[in-house]
């Protein structure tokens, strides 16, 4: 199962790379930090954690690419 989050993680990394522009990025990380702790809190388990980081991050991704493309 752990393999099963490892290979989600990476996945999830490789695509959150695909828009760059600072909002992009400082989403990205907030987005992972927050999807992180609402994950591990919810589930109670590290699973739930790395989870929730890789969907926070993709979603703080796309939130702050759009910001980007909106002040270019």
């Amino acid at each position: 199962m752990k393999a099963l989050y490892i290979a989600m993680m990476l996945s999830s990394v490789s695509l959150v790379s695909c828009t760059n522009g600072p909002s992009a990025r400082n989403g990205t990380v907030i987005g992972a930090l927050g999807g992180a702790a609402v994950g591990g809190l919810a589930t109670k388990s590290l699973g739930g954690a790395a989870v929730g980081a890789g969907v926070g991050a993709l979603a703080g991704n796309y939130i702050g690419g759009r910001r980007d493309r909106r002040y270019y």
